[in-house]
């Protein structure tokens, strides 16, 4: 059996957001006061992650995607605004092939299509991705500080880094759930129907994103039908730490695609 936690803040149209590879929901901490403002914003623990529970570790993003959508109905939802960022952007375009009804729009942020065709990141990065979850996780989160943030956000803005990394730690994941999301995200492939969804969407990414090499971003916006992109010059994959005013950026988007 899985038992999703979910929190919602603020009032106006719902707007569902999916977060990445193990991490809760309270990741989106830096964006949820921006976009509450004028929206509903509904966060969710994914399966095995935070409060959330699941029998068995088994994950796919077409399981995630429907537990997304069982997050709408127990929030009384019809139809949400759907953002989802990296693995919460596979998990995104699932929601909206599987359950395209329930999607008034997305933004799928530093996430890739899948399959074949799919940019991958470099063999350092896997590796690290590969052995993180060995590490503790003090150790895991200093080590993927040069992977999950560009040059400028190193050198300038280390105190945005520490308060991630402070806030993660708060928040630890067990290794079965990130060892299974990892395999969810192997897996994920919606290269080919892409161009089935219908709702209104923005492609954000960091130009320098090595979790997630750009590549995939201009895929995703060439597949997908009246596809919007919006590249962030100079920042790596975790763009809201680097690029705070990207969050403006999305309520923007959302407003606009009423």
């Amino acid at each position: 059996m899985t038992s999703l936690h979910w929190e919602s803040t603020g009032n106006g149209e719902p707007v569902l957001m999916i977060t990445g590879l193990g991490l809760s929901g309270g990741a989106w901490w830096r964006t949820v006061p921006v976009l509450s403002r004028s929206l509903r914003v509904i966060t969710f623990d994914n399966r095995g992650v935070g409060r959330s529970r699941a029998r068995l570790h088994s994950y796919t993003t077409e399981a995630m995607a429907d537990d997304a959508a069982s997050v709408l109905d127990a929030a009384g939802v019809e139809r949400a605004h759907v953002y989802g960022f990296s693995l919460g952007g596979m998990v995104a375009q699932q929601l909206a092939l599987r359950h395209r009804e329930r999607v008034r729009s997305i933004v799928l942020g530093a996430t890739q299509a899948g399959g074949p065709r799919a940019v991958r990141p470099s063999p350092e990065v896997i590796a690290f991705f590969r052995r993180r979850s060995s590490l503790s996780a003090e150790d895991a989160a200093s080590a993927s500080v040069p992977f999950n943030y560009g040059p400028i956000c190193r050198r300038h803005h280390g105190d945005r880094i520490a308060e991630d990394i402070r806030r993660r730690l708060e928040h630890p994941f067990p290794e079965q759930a990130y060892r299974a999301q990892m395999v969810a995200a192997a897996l994920h492939n919606c290269h080919r129907r892409l161009e089935r969804i219908e709702a209104p969407t923005l492609v954000v990414h960091g130009s320098e994103d090595r979790v997630v090499p750009v590549g995939n971003a201009e895929i995703l916006a060439e597949r997908i039908p009246h596809a919007e992109l919006r590249i962030l010059e100079q920042a790596g994959h975790l763009y809201c730490t680097e690029r705070p005013d990207v969050d403006e950026a999305v309520v923007r988007f959302l407003q606009e695609a009423r």
